[in-house]
């Protein structure tokens, strides 16, 4: 008879996960997971059938901590503009809080072995920041652009944004205003 599955051993493998490939990228060993998460290689597939099984689940876990960060009180205030800065705030506050989940999101966000469902899953998830941004953009520049593009300038400006932060911890806040202030002016 099969052993009961712990959760518990289930979420040390993810967080391994999300360690070793925030370390080694993409490539890095289901060996190397499972030593991270102090389980076996066999044991490690009793959770996820397959490499790609565990990254799909790393995603949608990475999406739904980073989406809870984005929304944390963002409902709460009514201003638009407002809403905008909270959500932008909390994202870089929690991607400077949480070097290796940032890093493990980026690596995953190219992969190939993330599939489309798994994708699309990780828009619903985010789809609380999706409206904000559609609002922000409602009767700017960027009105007509795909909301893929403004995504991805969004993104750009983030994660210059956030390398600021790291790098000069002494003006973090002013960095993340600045960054704010940058990409609302490019699409409001």
């Amino acid at each position: 008879m099969a052993r009961p599955r712990s959760e518990d051993k289930r979420a040390a493998i993810l967080a391994a996960a999300t360690r070793v490939i925030a370390r080694e990228g993409l490539g890095a060993a289901t060996a190397a997971i499972a030593k991270e998460a102090r389980v076996s290689n066999g044991s490690l597939f009793t959770y996820f059938k397959t490499k790609a099984d565990l990254l799909n689940a790393l995603y949608i876990k990475l999406k739904i901590a980073r989406a809870a960060a984005a929304l944390d009180g963002v409902a709460a205030i009514k201003n638009a503009r407002k809403q905008s800065l909270t959500s932008w705030s909390n994202t870089l506050h929690w991607a400077v809080a949480h070097p290796d989940k940032r890093r493990a999101l980026t690596h995953l966000g190219v992969s190939p072995d993330i599939t489309p469902a798994t994708r699309q899953k990780g828009h619903v998830i985010m789809a609380g920041v999706a409206r904000m941004i559609d609002a922000a953009r409602a009767n700017g520049p960027m009105k007509n652009a795909p909301l893929e593009f403004v995504v991805g300038m969004m993104t750009a400006v983030s994660d210059a944004t956030i390398d600021f932060m790291v790098r000069d911890k002494a003006n973090a806040e002013k960095h993340c205003l600045a960054g704010f202030e940058a990409f609302h002016r490019m699409i409001a």
